[in-house]
């Protein structure tokens, strides 16, 4: 047997145990989606959003990119974020990065990587911006996870100097943004930042024709 052939067996025996413990499982995600959750996170597979947060199939819209970016030209991103806030309506914009992530140990050294060099400028802008922090700590431990922690929260910043976010927060006072680290070795989530339509933020990026 191939190894994407056990996926599929295993899908089947998902699907049957779904229905035989809740008969109306699959009618109900069919008929609607109604999640209160976006969540940007990392493309790494050890962290897949569902599990680690104990949620079921439709409570969380999720996109997942290397090192969980916001970035303002990304129209995938953008997409989702304004199908989530506008349509769906949801309450809560979470990005969540982890500890130990490839994509900004690999932003903070001046080796290449190939094209993926080209979207972890971004980390590496912020690494830029933070150089003389964390400098300053004394381990490589604790210098990549305050980065990992430093890229969240500008990721966070990111979401809140978009359009999408400006305009829900003048309208509807929503949603809520939440910047999350997990880490691998304990599966606990750590809280690093929180905005909302309150917080402020550099009138430069306020737009009052929204």
């Amino acid at each position: 047997m191939h190894s994407y052939e056990r996926l599929l067996l295993e899908n089947k025996a998902w699907a049957k145990e779904q229905k035989s413990r809740d008969p109306e499982f699959f009618t109900r995600l069919e008929n609607q989606q109604t999640p209160e959750f976006l969540w940007i996170g990392c493309s790494d597979s050890r962290v897949p959003p569902n599990q680690i947060t104990n949620t079921q199939p439709g409570e969380m819209f999720i996109h997942r990119n290397i090192a969980n970016l916001v970035v303002n030209t990304d129209i995938n991103l953008l997409s989702v974020l304004q199908y989530a806030v506008d349509v769906l309506k949801v309450k809560h914009v979470i990005v969540c990065g982890h500890y130990g992530c490839g994509g900004v140990k690999a932003a903070m050294t001046q080796k290449g990587f190939g094209i993926i060099d080209n979207w972890l400028k971004e980390i590496k802008d912020v690494y830029r911006m933070y150089q003389d922090e964390i400098t300053a700590i004394e381990t490589e431990d604790e210098k990549f996870d305050h980065m990992v922690e430093l890229n969240v929260r500008e990721q966070v910043f990111n979401l809140a100097k978009t359009t999408i976010i400006q305009k829900a927060w003048k309208e509807e006072q929503r949603p809520q943004l939440h910047g999350w680290v997990y880490r691998l070795s304990d599966g606990i989530i750590k809280p690093v930042c929180e905005m909302d339509s309150n917080s402020p933020i550099d009138p430069l990026y306020e737009y009052d024709n929204l």
